[in-house]
């Protein structure tokens, strides 16, 4: 059948319709006037969303994956030290990628549902006196995990340190759904795509540099063709690109930016944690606990659900696509079958929040996991309900 249900992935996520239409778009002559008039207006409105008025933002036809490849290949050079947590599967990919480029990974490992071990950090960073480490990497949102971690205060460490290393983060699956603030925490490199917070399909890596980034670009040694920021950059001022772009993808960042800043950010950020909060309170009556070991760092775009031990969590995952036409996401790498993950970023409403959590009950009780029909449901009902009311008397 064709499906008509949400998705309750981590991304790529739900496509409003007049966002699937504004990709889907006739073919445009990419040299043309026209096509700077997609461009620059959607560069424009990431640069407002990540909050990085300094930063330069480019994009290329990729996906976060190629981001991070553009943010290590354009600012480093082969040799080179990046100080990096392993704390879940997306941190894990990036300082894999780092050593495939030759790159020397001071590595700081930290249990899997814990957040970005800032104090560690920060002793590493005191403790290179001879500033070794050029970059510091930080992964804002741990997918794998449904971890956030605190971005404000890696700057801190770095600046508590005086050390001069920059700052990359990734932020593909919180920047447009999480507070991201580019220019205050001192961030030199941000890297997210099109399928998560802006609600388009796969295919775009968003990086946003900041002058400091820029500046040290022209000496960085690590090989880069596709993905150079320098010939990017000497196109984007005649309104073009140095080879064919995803013209229909750009104009729908346009108009995603477009909405995201109608809804207003903050209004974006708090649906966001309404519902995540929701999802939360669901686990709670379900007796599950969260991967995120404390209240504080669980994020707003991803929920871990560890199932009970012994049980296969992938199971549920396929018995929900099998049997509801539902996709929630698997646990990956070391949670692999202890987790099921419910994705909540994007375009998502309290309502379609609840169908998921309906369905992940159906299929825990198929699967004859020890829950109350409801008792989920009711829980984010409940707090749905109260927070709508406090939200209405605020607007008011």
């Amino acid at each position: 059948m064709y499906m008509q249900n949400p998705v309750f992935i981590p991304g790529p996520t739900n496509m409003p319709e007049v966002l699937r239409r504004a990709a889907d778009m006739p073919t445009l002559d990419h040299r043309s006037p026209r096509f700077a008039e997609i461009l620059h207006p959607a560069l424009a409105g990431v640069r407002k969303v990540i909050k990085g008025a300094s930063s330069e933002v480019f994009v290329f036809p990729s996906t976060g994956t190629g981001g991070w490849e553009t943010a290590i290949t354009n600012t480093l050079s082969p040799g080179d030290t990046v100080l990096a947590a392993r704390f879940g599967m997306f941190s894990h990919r990036w300082i894999d990628m780092c050593r495939r480029h030759g790159l020397n990974v001071e590595l700081v490992e930290e249990a899997w549902g814990n957040a970005l071990p800032i104090e560690a950090y920060e002793a590493r960073l005191r403790a290179d006196r001879q500033h070794r480490i050029k970059a510091v990497l930080a992964t804002h949102n741990e997918t794998a995990t449904g971890v956030r971690s605190d971005i404000a205060a890696v700057r801190r460490a770095l600046d508590a340190a005086n050390h001069p290393a920059m700052l990359f983060v990734d932020g593909v699956s919180s920047i447009a759904s999480m507070d991201f603030r580019m220019d205050e925490w001192g961030v030199d490199i941000a890297v997210t795509g099109s399928q998560k917070g802006f609600m388009l399909p796969v295919g775009l890596a968003i990086v946003a540099c900041s002058p400091r980034a820029m500046d040290v670009m022209a000496d960085a040694k690590l090989p880069r063709t596709f993905f150079d920021i320098a010939d990017m950059r000497a196109r984007y001022a005649d309104g073009a690109y140095p080879y064919t772009p995803s013209v229909g993808l750009l104009n729908g960042l346009k108009l995603a930016t477009e909405m995201l800043l109608t809804e207003g950010l903050d209004n974006v950020f708090a649906r966001h944690r309404r519902i995540a909060e929701g999802v939360r309170a669901a686990a709670r009556a379900w007796a599950m606990p969260l991967c995120a070991t404390r209240p504080e760092i669980a994020s707003d775009t991803v929920t871990a659900v560890m199932t009970p031990q012994g049980f296969d969590a992938t199971r549920l995952v396929a018995h929900a696509s099998t049997k509801y036409d539902v996709a929630f996401g698997v646990g990956l790498g070391e949670v692999s079958g202890k987790l099921f993950r419910i994705g909540h970023l994007g375009s998502l409403s309290d309502v379609m929040a609840l169908s998921g959590i309906a369905t992940a009950e159906m299929a825990m009780a198929d699967l004859g996991l020890p829950i109350t029909l409801g008792s989920g449901v009711a829980a984010a009902q409940e707090h749905y309900r109260s927070t709508q009311a406090a939200e209405a008397r605020l607007a008011a």
